[in-house]
């Protein structure tokens, strides 16, 4: 959520970042001040009817003890009079401050400057490209037809269980998909992330508090008659251990891991860039979530880039990353890059993480604040990525690592799988 001072002091950068995200902000900039003028002129008239009651009560008091009962009765009627007058300013605070909140948990954070404008997809920069593509045989097939052949992976049994998008894993699928999660936790934690095993429901605080509601509502599975979401990623559990914190200087930077299960809405639209794993319900993911000092948050994200470069490199992927436009950035977010692995058997590229810098939009929902060495706090910055996101890594492997003698098990993988082929 963008703070109201900074609103108000960058009224038009504010609008021009907005601006490469092809929102047109204007209105709601106008409104948010204007309720916020209200609210203030509303404040101060309460500081002044509390003043004056204050000022009463010692006066009656002065008066009681001297023995002037009279004149301390006149007062008394003052200030009941002034206790009906705050009570309305009361009401009145609240009125503004909950027509207020809704306009600004409806403004997207504001794009880095580095952020190109731009509407979808097409305008992301690739900023860098890596590995090389593997030349298959002539009988090579995507995903979903290997998963069958080896008997890996169960999508019918998951759709009579469950019903599409959730998946039943297998065999050496199953052990594959768990040698996945075990490496990519070793390689946080030894990269220096704490690992946290985080509940996979969290209610409605916490949902608001990393920006999932009220912006992805409709994305969300709710649990109705516990008001509790089923997490969308791990990100929101691990970085709401820190809602309502006050760290001290000295505890930044923090670094945390996470694995969960992820579930999602938004699978259910046909065509084969959404068949088999390349879009799910329920899918594992790995996360990393930094809270980091201002000044040291962008070094910081360029650092889980390389993070993440290291996983790929060491499964050998083709891969290349990408800076998302205005136009194609998640609702919290101030910059994200994209990693694609490259999908020989269904040419084309497909998306297995996302790292992003929140600056302070996160943070200034969660109030998460660090206290620097004068004793003054400050909003801390969040950042998080996917490191990694199993459905489309597994993919990716499955189809890049067939032979026709089977699939292949990436090196780095086996001391996990302890088979080198799926066949």
């Amino acid at each position: 959520m963008l703070q109201t001072t900074y609103i108000r002091e960058n009224t038009s950068k504010v609008l021009a970042a907005l601006a490469k995200r092809n929102i047109d902000a204007t209105k709601t900039v106008e409104e948010i001040l204007a309720l916020d003028d209200n609210r203030k002129a509303t404040q101060l008239a309460l500081d002044e009817v509390l003043t004056q009651a204050n000022a009463l009560a010692k006066d009656i008091g002065n008066l009681m003890k001297s023995g002037e009962n009279a004149k301390a009765q006149i007062l008394k009627e003052k200030t009941a009079h002034l206790k009906e007058e705050s009570k309305k300013l009361y009401e009145k605070l609240d009125e503004l401050q909950a027509a207020l909140l809704p306009l600004l948990y409806s403004l997207p954070n504001t794009p880095a400057d580095k952020v190109v404008p731009g509407k979808s997809a097409d305008d992301n920069e690739v900023v860098f490209t890596s590995g090389i593509i593997p030349e298959l045989s002539a009988d090579a097939v995507p995903h979903w037809d290997l998963i069958k052949k080896y008997d890996i992976i169960d999508f019918e049994l998951g759709t009579k269980i469950t019903g599409p998008g959730f998946p039943i894993y297998k065999g050496k699928g199953a052990k594959l998909q768990r040698a996945l999660i075990s490496y990519f936790l070793d390689k946080n934690i030894d990269a220096g992330y704490q690992e946290f095993q985080v509940p996979h429901l969290v209610n409605e605080a916490s949902a608001y508090g990393t920006g999932q509601l009220p912006d992805k509502e409709g994305q969300m599975y709710h649990a109705v008659k516990d008001d509790l979401y089923l997490i969308p990623t791990a990100e929101v559990p691990v970085t709401n251990i820190f809602r309502d914190v006050i760290l001290k200087s000295n505890e930044l930077p923090v670094l945390a891991t996470g694995y969960t299960p992820c579930f999602r809405r938004e699978a259910g639209s046909w065509g084969a860039h959404v068949r088999g794993l390349n879009r799910l319900h329920q899918f594992d993911k790995v996360e990393i979530v930094r809270i980091e000092k201002p000044e040291n948050s962008y070094a910081a994200l360029e650092g889980m880039v390389e993070h993440v470069k290291e996983i790929l490199e060491e499964l050998k992927l083709p891969y290349r990353i990408l800076r998302l436009c205005g136009g194609d950035m998640g609702f919290a977010s101030a910059m994200t890059y994209d990693f694609e692995v490259y999908s020989t058997a269904q040419g084309r590229w497909l998306e297995i993480s996302s790292v992003s810098n929140f600056e302070t939009f996160q943070s200034n929902r969660l109030k998460l604040r660090y206290r620097d060495e004068d004793g003054k706090n400050h909003l801390a910055h969040t950042l998080n990525g996917s490191s990694l996101a199993l459905p489309r890594v597994l993919a990716g492997i499955l189809e890049n690592y067939q032979t026709p003698n089977g699939i292949v098990i990436p090196e780095v993988l086996r001391k996990y799988t302890g088979f080198d082929i799926i066949s």
